[in-house]
């Protein structure tokens, strides 16, 4: 049975064709055993795939295909990873449903024409990152505000070379939720020890990883996460 509705495949390939300009490469990990959401995780993007000949779906396995997936980091199945003319460092652990299907489509859409859409301030202070950062955003298919949070996550991926950042759907990685403490999503975690609760905007976001690299004290964040109050959104 079909994940996408009639109505919905039409209005995405539709959306798509206007929207996508270069090709786009979508490099699915998966395996058949011991991976609750692969088997669903695969047919949505073949189904996605399928939306335009502009997308291309590659299937690896995690354990046959070993040397793939450790070019690209991946540890942990099923994950994808969205590129356009590059791999921006754009990575999904789990099946990007619900709220999170529209990060997908739009993370397709930005890669495709290599548009981050970050105001140039926000380049700025990003131009300050000369080490990896990795970003984790912890979600829930049900949470309205998680898409936000991972679209700043993956914006400042493909703003920055130095930045990759992973949404992770919390339900299917529930040790990884528990390392981190996660009791309500959307929750960023940057380099295993600085964290964000609840969507903000890509100004505060950048803040937080200047502030897990040293470029930033927890003071002067918390400072300016004071303008924020109230914002800041969760579930």
């Amino acid at each position: 049975m079909p994940m996408l509705s009639d109505k919905d495949r039409r209005f995405l390939e539709d959306y798509l064709k206007k929207g996508l300009t270069g090709p786009v490469t979508i490099k699915l990990f998966t395996q058949t055993i011991s991976c609750q959401f692969c088997r669903e995780t695969q047919q949505l993007m073949e189904e996605v795939a399928a939306l335009s000949d502009k997308i291309e779906l590659q299937v690896y396995n995690l354990i046959t295909d070993k040397e793939v997936a450790e070019a690209y980091g991946i540890r942990r199945i099923p994950a994808a990873v969205v590129m356009g003319a590059k791999d921006y460092g754009i990575r999904f652990y789990g099946i990007p449903s619900g709220y999170e299907f529209n990060t997908l489509i739009e993370d397709i859409v930005a890669v495709s024409n290599d548009a981050h859409g970050l105001p140039e301030e926000v380049l700025a202070q990003l131009a300050q990152v000369q080490e990896p950062v990795h970003m984790q955003v912890f979600i829930t298919p049900t949470c309205p505000y998680c898409p936000a949070a991972v679209r700043a996550a993956h914006a400042l991926a493909m703003a920055s070379d130095q930045i990759t950042a992973d949404m992770v759907e919390s339900v299917e990685f529930p040790q990884l939720a528990n390392r981190y403490g996660v009791m309500a999503v959307p929750k960023t975690v940057i380099n295993e020890k600085t964290e964000l609760e609840g969507a903000a905007p890509a100004s505060l976001v950048v803040a937080k990883v200047l502030e897990a690299v040293g470029k930033m004290t927890s003071e002067e964040v918390a400072r300016l996460m004071q303008g924020f109050e109230g914002e800041l959104e969760a579930t």
